[in-house]
């Protein structure tokens, strides 16, 4: 089984608070399973980025991110700070070679203002074209300049490599606007606090596969530990509050946001801000078993006659931080020995699903043999399907699965019109109404049946919800936009 690990994505390392200590602070933070940290640099007048080099130079674990704050921009009189971090980014040092891996923070601040704003935009400008030119990604500080902020950004345009709004507390629309624009969305102690109820309504609708954790340390102790100077030991408590709004375990929001990290700041998976890294070092590991909250899902096709327009396959194989993309088809004893690699007996979890980046009914005989095999065993046994197996297996196969306690059948539009807008199907006219006959048979086989949506833009949710609920008889569930799992 997986060790748990946690990347904090942004610590002020050099403050005196935590630098002083610096030994004890890197060895509680192991000991949290925090293993990896990416320390921020704001550049100062008086000392430059010294104290981050030391910090990278001493301890291999460390990254670093250089920029000047936009509290700092006031004193940027000349082209200094941005010479300094293109000596360091291009510096062959082995030291230091490869481990300035973002650009920031940088941004606007009109709450302090203790930096003309005029000077700001300046900086801020300037810190973009920066990460552009080198290939890097950016991180961005944004308070009570949200609506500027993003004007900026659009018209500077963000480079290939990406970037993070970092300690996010912002409105819903700055949320939806800067995911639109490629960004991640991190989250620091903020999220853990009582009065914190706006923000983790917002959170509930970012994708957990753009959301990073970090502690922003030594500010902002999130809840239990306020009052404390924050570390990154506590990375944790923040996975906690993130893993609570989400409805997963910590270990899936261990998991994705490692891997998050990693494929934007490329930590250990090649270029920084590549974004395609982490997921190329992971692909001789795709999983055909793997554990989502206390469920295990079994990956036993990439095949599907269905290619769905929303379909996140299509930008990467990943799903909820497991790499599904299969070399070939797992037969029957090459699934139960990924089961038990896993180091959990399958009894333990609370379903198992047969569920990947394909149609699992494209191979029924393997779904009822392995199916059957588990049922045995005592599990309740699941299958998410696009609900058109009796049109590619040519007969109607409900009947056949009486093993299965509950299915959940892609409906994802209430017609046929819209169903081939946003699906292409080799199935045309044929389709839509197959689905309704899978569900309303499920009925008869099944004990529990759900008909699923993609929260897709536009999409009439309520017209699918009475297609579901009312003239079938069924559950009725929306799926969450870019997301799979």
């Amino acid at each position: 089984m997986d060790k748990r690990i946690f990347i904090d994505t942004h610590a002020h390392l050099d403050d005196p608070r935590l630098f002083k200590n610096l030994g004890a602070v890197i060895k509680r933070a192991g000991e949290a399973g925090v293993t990896r940290m990416v320390t921020v640099g704001c550049w100062s007048k008086e000392g430059g980025f010294d104290r981050v080099v030391e910090i990278l130079g001493a301890k291999s674990n460390i990254y670093g991110a250089l920029g000047v704050h936009p509290h700092e921009a006031k004193e940027v009189v000349d082209a200094t700070p941005y010479d300094s971090i293109r000596e360091l980014v291009t510096s062959v040092d082995p030291a230091i070679k490869g481990r300035i891996v973002a650009i920031g923070e940088t941004g606007l601040d009109f709450h302090y203002d203790n930096s003309p704003r005029e000077k700001q935009r300046e900086v801020f400008i300037a810190q973009i074209r920066l990460a552009k030119e080198f290939g890097l990604p950016l991180i961005v500080h944004t308070r009570e300049a949200e609506a500027e902020t993003i004007d900026i950004l659009r018209a500077e345009g963000l480079g290939p490599a990406g970037g993070v709004f970092h300690c996010f507390s912002g409105s819903a629309e700055l949320a939806r606007e800067a995911l639109d624009m490629g960004f991640y969305i991190s989250l620091s102690g903020v999220v853990t606090f009582p009065k914190a109820t706006a923000l983790q309504e917002v959170v509930k609708t970012v994708p957990i596969e753009k959301i990073l954790v970090e502690t922003d340390c030594p500010y902002l102790a999130p809840v239990p530990v306020r009052g404390k100077t924050n570390e990154p030991a506590y990375t944790v408590h923040t996975a906690e509050k993130v893993a609570e709004i989400k409805g997963l375990s910590l270990d899936d929001v261990a998991r994705i946001t490692t891997l998050n990290a990693e494929q934007l700041f490329g930590l250990g998976a090649g270029t920084a801000g590549s974004g395609v890294g982490a997921e190329e070092a992971t692909e001789r590991h795709a999983k055909v078993a793997y554990a989502i909250r206390n469920s295990l899902y079994l990956n036993i096709t990439n095949r599907c006659s269905n290619r769905c327009h929303f379909c996140a396959k299509f930008t990467s194989y990943t799903v909820k931080g497991h790499y599904l993309k299969l070399a070939g088809e797992p037969d029957f004893d090459m699934v139960l020995e990924a089961i038990a690699e896993l180091g959990r007996e399958p009894t333990e979890y609370d379903e198992v699903v047969f569920c990947g980046f394909g149609e699992s009914l494209i191979r029924i005989d393997l779904v009822k043999e392995l199916g059957m095999y588990l049922k045995r065993m005592g599990c309740k046994i699941r299958i998410d399907t696009d609900g058109l197996a009796n049109l590619f297996n040519k007969r109607n196969v409900l009947p056949e699965l009486h093993f299965v306690d509950s299915i959940s059948v892609s409906l994802n539009a209430p017609d046929s019109e819209t169903y081939q807008e946003l699906i292409d199907t080799p199935f045309g006219d044929d389709a839509y109404p197959a689905i309704l006959f899978f569900l309303k048979e499920a009925k008869k086989h099944i004990a529990f049946v759900t008909a699923s949506v993609v929260g897709v833009p536009g999409l009439d949710i309520e017209a699918c919800r009475q297609v579901a609920e009312d003239e079938i008889g069924v559950g009725f569930r929306v799926r969450e936009y870019n997301s799979v799992g």
